[in-house]
């Protein structure tokens, strides 16, 4: 049983350690006479740890990925532990080299490590400090060597026969993703439109991030809950349902043809601001929703009924997976929510209204109006508390625009005051995001000053796209249901890349033009190299399961520079990863997709995979270690397509 060898190794790494440990203790040394015997014990047990530590280190690595930069981070820790055990949460750095002539990784440790000593009363330099962590790097399979440059940078060279395993158990298993230590439940609130109006550009964003997001999660082995909080109760309710009794007097019987729910609100908002009889049943007609009277509640049902199938265009066009949990599924719990505050005397009476002030906030949460009625601020609390005593969150994520940043912040200091938990052991965040803008660098709208509606924005889209096929002369080459596949994936690709590249808390400006060109960092480039590199093994007749036997019997080499470039590359891959679930910045992925791409472009220019005769064009030699780098590549752009929510197609 592998795992309880591995527990047995670890135990025993556990009782070597400690006994290496009480050897280097001059008190524990005694008489001189047998200080040499003990040395001789001291380095028998550090060869019998090390290899324990190589068996327990080659029983982790079977079928997942392994985070190259995360295993240097853990020998190098080891190796600093163990060259200055005295020294308190040494400094830790690791990182890819810039440049290959500096090895493939480097540890800059040691400049910081000497500041901290030098702050203690010790003076040590760099460079000394270095050659003590190199000295004590534990002994493991992926270091070639470890060379000292400079003031004290450590040069990481990573060894050729690892590396090659790594991409062979890519090759042989697909992408997995590294081991989770603890399967923690994810809840993302994103999109979260109003009912009765359209979705705009705004929605977009918090769309396309929030389901990058939940598939990054998902994949990493989280359970997730794709939550969309939609506004879908409240005053302006009033309005609309008064305006449908009027519009639609038999509503209860027959179905209302609303065609434009937009215009239908718009109506509704015309005839509560001028009309002093309507603005009367409106609020009456609130009272009677919130008391839940049937009718009324019907008359609800169907508003949001018509809002849902026109959100579902959007989100079947996007491909997104999401429960709606609007705002109405936490009315119920709001007076106990406001209640539990009075209790534990947090609540402060201002001119009729009940208020909570958050530690170190100067501005109020308003949890009960002059009126009685409720607000964002209560719900919003409500959920926060749903969400982690019924749902029993680990990590929250809201996706809103940066503008609701410190509305969020004001309810997680609540929910911190209130004791509903602790931010050192529940992650919740507010990953905010800038605005959408147009061409002239000003909000994005459409030329009578309107906001632009998604659905129309998805369409100009598909019509951009399809342009750009015909452009390229695809429609001579591709069948009807290949182009009409092929215009999908660009013009949604790019659409969700354009957002997704850029980092989201920056303003972003719109441009088809810009995201459906396919030179530089664009989904368009990406998916026609994508579609390039699936079609190597294709065109010189090599069948899928030919290249899985090679996967299995035939070593990766990785003798020329830019074999060895690309192979560093594709591993780097949970790094990427491990870097968005700790910042929450998708745009590394979109940097990382693009550097991928622009280095197999030089590997596949400078290395032969298919070799073909000048004269005839017949495949003379196939080089199969390089077309497993370029089926390698391919998985990878695939899973992180995948993540980004981006569908590639066989032929574009």
């Amino acid at each position: 049983n592998r795992c309880s060898k591995n527990h047995a190794s670890e135990r025993e790494i556990k009782s070597l350690s400690e006994e290496i440990e009480k050897l280097k203790n001059p008190e524990n040394l005694g008489i001189s006479s047998q200080l040499a015997e003990l040395r001789e014990e001291n380095a028998r047990l550090k060869y019998r740890l090390n290899i324990l530590k190589r068996v327990s280190q080659s029983n982790q690595f079977n079928k997942n990925m392994l985070n190259i930069n995360q295993h240097l981070q853990k020998l190098f820790g080891d190796a600093i532990r163990m060259a200055f055990p005295d020294l308190q949460n040494p400094p830790l750095s690791v990182a890819p080299s810039q440049q290959g002539r500096f090895g493939d990784y480097q540890c800059n440790s040691a400049m910081a490590m000497a500041q901290m000593m030098k702050a203690n009363g010790q003076k040590v330099s760099p460079r000394e400090i270095a050659e003590k962590i190199v000295e004590n790097i534990p002994f493991n399979d992926l270091i070639e060597k470890a060379e000292i440059a400079g003031p004290g940078f450590i040069n990481i060279h990573l060894k050729k026969a690892f590396v090659s395993k790594l991409l062979t158990t890519v090759l042989v298993n697909g992408v997995q993703p590294p081991p989770l230590e603890m399967k923690k439940k994810v809840i993302v609130d994103f999109s979260s439109p109003n009912i009765a109006k359209e979705m705009h550009v705004g929605h977009l964003r918090s769309t396309i991030i929030g389901d990058s997001m939940c598939r990054l999660f998902e994949f990493l082995g989280y359970d997730v809950l794709r939550l969309n909080h939609v506004g879908d109760w409240g005053t302006q309710f009033g309005m609309l349902i008064a305006h449908l009794q009027d519009k639609f007097p038999n509503y209860l019987t027959v179905s209302p043809p609303i065609g434009d729910l937009q215009a239908f609100y718009k109506e509704s908002k015309k005839r509560f601001d001028s009309e002093e009889d309507f603005k009367k049943r409106a609020y009456q007609c609130v009272v009677k929703l919130q008391s839940k009277e049937p009718e009324f509640i019907k008359a609800w049902k169907l508003i949001c009924d018509v809002s849902r199938n026109e959100f579902q265009k959007v989100y079947d066009a996007l491909d997104i997976e999401i429960i709606e949990r609007g705002e109405s599924h936490y009315q119920d719990m709001m007076t106990d929510v406001v209640k539990e505050f009075e209790e534990k005397g947090l609540v402060q009476l201002d001119e009729g209204r009940k208020i909570v002030f958050p530690p170190g906030h100067s501005i109020p949460l308003t949890v009960v109006k002059s009126d009685g009625g409720y607000t964002y601020d209560t719900s919003d609390l409500a959920a926060l508390k749903q969400r982690l005593f019924e749902e029993k969150a680990d990590i929250m994520i809201y996706v809103t625009d940066s503008g609701q940043s410190g509305h969020f912040q004001l309810i997680f200091a609540a929910g911190q005051m209130i004791g509903w938990y602790n931010p050192a052991e529940t992650r919740v965040e507010h990953a905010g995001f800038g605005v959408v803008l147009g061409e002239d660098k000003k909000k994005f709208k459409t030329r009578s000053g309107d906001t632009v509606r998604l659905v129309d924005l998805l369409e100009e889209g598909l019509k951009r796209s399809m342009d750009k096929l015909i452009e390229k002369e695809r429609d001579k080459f591709l069948t009807a249901e290949e182009l009409t596949k092929a215009q999908r994936s660009v013009a949604f690709g790019c659409i969700k890349y354009a957002d997704l590249s850029h980092n989201r808390i920056n303003d972003y400006v719109f441009s088809f033009d810009k995201m459906l060109d396919d030179r530089g960092n664009t989904a368009a480039y990406l998916l026609y190299a994508f579609t390039r590199i699936r079609s190597i093994a294709r065109l010189a007749n090599i069948e899928e399961a030919t290249l899985r036997e090679a996967a299995q019997s035939t070593e990766v080499l990785l003798d020329h520079e830019k074999e060895w470039k690309l192979g560093k590359c594709i591993l780097r891959f949970p790094e990427i990863l491990q870097k968005i679930l700790d910042d929450l910045l998708l745009h590394t992925l979109c940097d990382y997709l693009y550097e991928l791409a622009t280095t197999f472009t030089e590997f596949y220019d400078s290395c032969y995979c298919v070799e073909k005769d000048r004269q005839t064009g017949e495949v003379v030699k196939v080089n199969m270690w390089r077309l497993l780098l370029c089926e390698a590549t391919a998985a990878i752009m695939a899973k992180g397509f995948d993540i980004l929510g981006i569908t590639p197609v066989q032929k574009m």
